[in-house]
């Protein structure tokens, strides 16, 4: 069995329907299973991240999607103290040949969202991760990667409810990068 790993942190709610998207997409593949983990506030006490568990589960991961809303050009901060906390998880190896992607949300069509993306892959490589982009061309009948991007999955969301944004072209676009990221994994956990 693969398992494959998602771990973000919604401000609004908006993160967290993409990051539904992009579990349904992994959970759509045979033979995997799926853990949707939400960062949460109660496990960052003084600007430290610090949840055992999460961190044990990741660790048994065959593959870790990111994802964050884009707030000022960077990750919430919320994800950082998370990923600082992984800095164990580097000096053992821990997450040495596991595949990675991430997604991302912000109000503007770019937003700075791109920042964000080379976060989560900055993180990975130093994590010895195998990172996983996106393929698809947009300019396609169902809006699949409108925002045009290949590092990761980019969606758009303002002040609208979360059952308006992001929209169905950006968990669409979410749901395949899941998908994409286990097939990659299960394929390499043969």
């Amino acid at each position: 069995m693969t398992t494959v790993s998602i771990i973000y942190f919604s401000g609004t709610g908006h993160t967290t329907k993409l990051a539904e998207a992009v579990n349904q997409g992994s959970a759509s593949v045979e033979g995997v299973k799926t853990n949707l983990i939400t960062i949460r506030g109660e496990d960052i006490a003084k600007g430290r991240y610090a949840n055992e568990t999460v961190l044990a589960q990741l660790d048994a991961s065959d593959a870790i999607i990111f994802g964050s809303p884009t707030y000022m050009g960077g990750p919430a901060a919320q994800f950082k103290a998370f990923a600082d906390a992984t800095g164990e998880r580097w000096y053992r190896g821990a997450w040495r040949d596991k595949v990675a992607a991430g997604f991302t949300v912000s109000s503007g069509p770019s937003g700075d969202k791109l920042s964000t993306l080379h976060y989560f892959f900055t993180l990975a490589m130093q994590q010895g991760m195998v990172w996983v982009g996106f393929p698809e061309t947009p300019m396609n009948d169902k809006g699949i990667n409108r925002l045009s991007s290949y590092s990761g999955v980019m969606a758009q969301a303002g002040q609208e409810p979360t059952d308006v944004a992001p929209n169905a072209a950006d968990k669409l676009t979410g749901e395949l990068l899941g998908r994409r990221v286990a097939s990659i994994a299960a394929k390499l956990n043969k």
